[in-house]
Formats: C-alpha cells, sequence, structure tokens
C-alpha cells in the first residue's frame, strides 16, 4: 500500500476569518475554496487567526502553497492609504455604509503579509482571491485604493462607471472585465473569449482595489474603470514546474448558477485545477484524478521520475483514504 496521502498530497495554507456566532469568535473558512483545494488533488490547512500565529509559522511546514482569500480591508498604514485625500466626513460614510470591511483585523494582516513575503521570498505558489490579491500587490510595494467610489468612480466617464459591490444583489451582481490576451487567466478562459471581445462577466464584492500595481506585475484583466482585476508575475510563473504568484480580485470559485452548482464559465475552476495540480510537480508526482465516494479518497497518481509535465518512468497507482 502506498504511503498515506497526507504524507503525500500538496500542503496548502490558507487563513481563516474571524466572525461573531453566539457571543463568541469563531474562525472560518469559505467551503469552496476548500471542496476545490480537495477536488483538485492537494490538502488545505486552515490557519487560525489568532494572537500570536504570525510567529508559529514555521510549524505549519512543509508549505507547497498559499490560498489567501476574504476579509476585512487591509490597514491602510500597510500602504500609503493614511495620506489620502479623503475628507473625516467621507471617510465615516465609507465605514457606514461597508461596516463590515471597514473593521481592521491587524491579526489577519500580519499572519497574511508574512505568508506572502516567504511566498515571494521562496517562490512558493500563491493564489490571492480578492483581498488576498490586494494583501500581494501591497506585499510588493503596490497601493490600494480606499474607497472605489470615492476615489476612482468619479474620474471617469458614466460610461465606463462600475458598481463593484451591490449588497442588494450580493451574489448574482456581475460586471464586465476585459481579459489582456496571452495571460494565464485568458488561458483558462479561452473557450469563452471566442466571440474576439476578450470578455468576461465576474462577480464583485470589494470597495477597495489595486491604485498601483506592484513592479513585478502584469495585469490580467480590467474592469471599464480601468481597475485592475487579475494580474500575476511573469517570471514566477510556470505551471509545467508548478511555478505561480497572482491575484484576482473576483471569485471564480462563487461564479456559480442559480439553479444549480454549475459555474457561470468552464474556466472558473482552471485558477484551482491548474494551479493546485501544479503543486504536484514540486513532489515528483503526476496527478491525473482526484475522486471523493463511499467515505472514500480516491487519487490516481504516476509516480515516477518526473521532470516538468514529462515523466520519465511511470507507474501508475491509486491511493485510497478511507473514512
Amino acid at each position: 500500500m502506498a504511503a498515506e496521502l497526507s504524507n503525500v498530497l500538496p500542503r496548502v495554507l490558507i487563513v481563516s476569518r474571524r466572525t461573531v456566532r453566539k457571543n463568541k469568535f469563531v474562525d472560518f473558512v469559505g467551503e469552496y475554496h476548500l471542496d476545490l483545494i480537495v477536488s483538485y488533488g492537494a490538502v488545505p490547512v486552515i490557519v487560525p487567526r489568532v494572537t500570536g500565529v504570525h510567529l508559529l509559522l514555521d510549524s505549519f511546514e512543509p508549505v507547497h502553497g498559499v490560498l489567501l482569500c476574504e476579509g476585512e480591508d487591509l490597514d491602510p498604514s500597510l500602504y500609503d492609504g493614511e495620506e489620502s485625500d479623503l475628507s473625516p466626513e467621507e471617510l465615516e460614510e465609507i465605514r457606514r455604509i461597508h461596516a463590515s470591511d471597514t473593521s481592521i483585523d491587524k491579526e489577519k494582516d500580519t499572519i497574511e503579509m508574512r505568508l506572502a513575503k516567504l511566498c515571494l521570498e521562496r517562490n512558493i505558489p500563491y493564489l490571492g482571491i480578492c483581498r488576498g490579491s490586494q494583501v500581494l500587490n501591497v506585499a510588493c510595494g503596490g497601493t490600494l485604493y480606499l474607497d472605489i467610489g470615492k476615489e476612482l468612480t468619479h474620474k471617469v466617464s458614466e460610461n465606463q462607471r462600475v458598481q463593484h459591490i451591490d449588497y442588494d444583489n450580493y451574489d448574482d451582481h456581475r460586471h464586465v472585465v476585459k481579459v489582456v490576451k496571452n495571460t494565464p487567466l485568458s488561458d483558462w478562459f479561452r473557450d469563452s473569449l471566442e466571440d474576439g471581445k476578450n470578455e468576461i462577466w465576474v462577480n464583485s464584492y470589494h470597495h477597495q482595489g489595486v491604485k498601483k500595481l506592484a513592479q513585478r506585475f502584469v495585469p490580467m484583466a480590467f474592469a471599464p474603470d480601468g481597475l485592475i482585476e487579475g494580474f500575476y508575475d511573469p517570471d514566477a510563473y510556470n505551471p509545467d514546474e508548478g511555478k505561480f504568484i497572482m491575484g484576482l480580485q473576483f471569485h471564480p470559485e462563487r461564479m456559480r448558477k442559480n439553479d444549480s452548482d454549475a459555474f457561470d464559465y468552464p474556466g472558473c475552476p482552471s485558477a484551482y485545477r491548474v494551479n493546485f495540480v501544479s503543486f504536484s510537480l514540486l513532489l515528483g508526482l503526476n496527478f491525473t484524478r482526484v475522486r471523493y465516494t463511499d467515505g472514500c479518497f480516491l487519487v490516481e497518481i504516476f509516480a515516477g521520475v518526473c521532470k516538468g509535465s514529462s515523466c520519465i518512468s511511470e507507474e501508475a497507482c491509486w491511493f485510497v483514504k478511507c473514512t
């Protein structure tokens, strides 16, 4: 029998978010992320956002990848947000409208900034979704809009304006983005970009976003108002070697149809499938299928001498782990 799955599959760290339940704090991570990580052959390792965890990150080794997603606004002191021209009245209005986002969580900030910098220093695969993309940009010296509506919307023409969050139509709200050609995003959604417009409709849950993109990154998508909706580091991108560092402002894992769990586009899960499957290459494994059935995980793996996505000598086997 092959080794236990927990000793074989790549480990993806994901930091929890805090909420209040029955007058007590609880940590949570959206299951869409966890489901996709598991279904594509990796093990999600949840990092709690409790005090002191940032000093214990070495204990989470080995780290084969990091997924950061969801959470409150980043502390403006981490970039130039404290130098904003917004008036006290405007800042108070922002806090009122976006109350759940503007309560800064400095502990989560500290943990995630350290993880982002760890990935950058060691070239560990990193995928940032929504807040996670903002963390990545700030960790590399980029900046954010404190509030898109106050700092960007009024600067563009009426036909370019975008509503980036709609509390009355939260999960169903979509806006169009223009996908940049010859980027990972255009590869993932190529079957949906055949009309020549290079556009897709994405969900949107944010009132902040990239203001100045860090120098190392290249945009992958733009909203009509010019906001960058996706970016990556081309020098760190090599899926054949399991390498990537990228951020998406939208949530592809939540872009699903109302009447089913089907994705809006076939490319939606690709950020997880392409990137997390590539983690296996770091371990000399080539995952082809993962199934969960009758209480068992079935993972088909080609184990052998591998280089990139090609294996010199292969032996197919099934690793089985049952509850």
